[in-house]
């Protein structure tokens, strides 16, 4: 039963979306969509091929992720208190810091371009990547979203759909905000 409610939820999102700018998304049907699909999550999980989303506690296990044979990291909360890419010196991880906080007011759209370069760099050089935060279901998990709508030309319930059944996720209202402008400026709707 969940799923047939899934696929009718996602269905009429979808519809709406290819509608006329009148029909489109807002905040509460995405908050919506996000709420079905997998809501129990691991340190990690692999979202996308050789993309895990996950939290402090996996990035701070170096002992597992060399056994995932990690590659990059991006840390979307970095502190200079907490450390950042020294934590892994003698590794072999390429390592990109974005201090974001975890606030609808945060901009979180000016890192957009420079994680999805990022994120893309290390899939495409056959490497590994984790993207993570504190819990991994708002500010890494919009960057992963932000990933898979500019580099693979996703629209954004087609990304939250593509993530949200191997990880819950749910970005703060704000994020979500300004993943839906993102979408209008990459898939403008007549």
């Amino acid at each position: 039963m969940a799923a047939s409610h899934f696929s009718s939820q996602e269905s009429l999102l979808s519809r709406r979306y290819k509608g006329s700018r009148q029909n489109e998304l807002n905040v509460f049907e995405l908050e919506k969509l996000l709420y079905t699909g997998k809501s129990v999550w691991q340190h990690a999980d692999e979202v996308w091929p050789n993309l895990y989303l996950g939290d402090q506690e996996i990035a701070a296990n170096k002992g597992e992720l060399m056994q995932m044979n990690i590659t990059h990291i991006l840390n979307a909360s970095h502190s200079h208190f907490r450390g950042g890419e020294e934590n892994y010196k003698g590794m072999n991880i390429c390592y990109l810091g974005i201090e974001a906080q975890d606030s609808p007011t945060f901009d979180m759209s000016i890192h957009f371009y420079p994680a999805a370069d990022f994120i893309n760099k290390a899939i495409t050089g056959r490497g590994k990547i984790l993207v993570h935060c504190a819990v991994g279901v708002s500010r890494s998990a919009t960057l992963v979203l932000a990933f898979l709508m500019i580099h693979h030309k996703m629209t954004l319930v087609e990304a939250i759909t593509a993530v949200k059944e191997r990880r819950g996720i749910i970005p703060n209202r704000g994020f979500l905000r300004q993943l839906l402008n993102l979408d209008k400026s990459l898939h403008k709707m007549y």
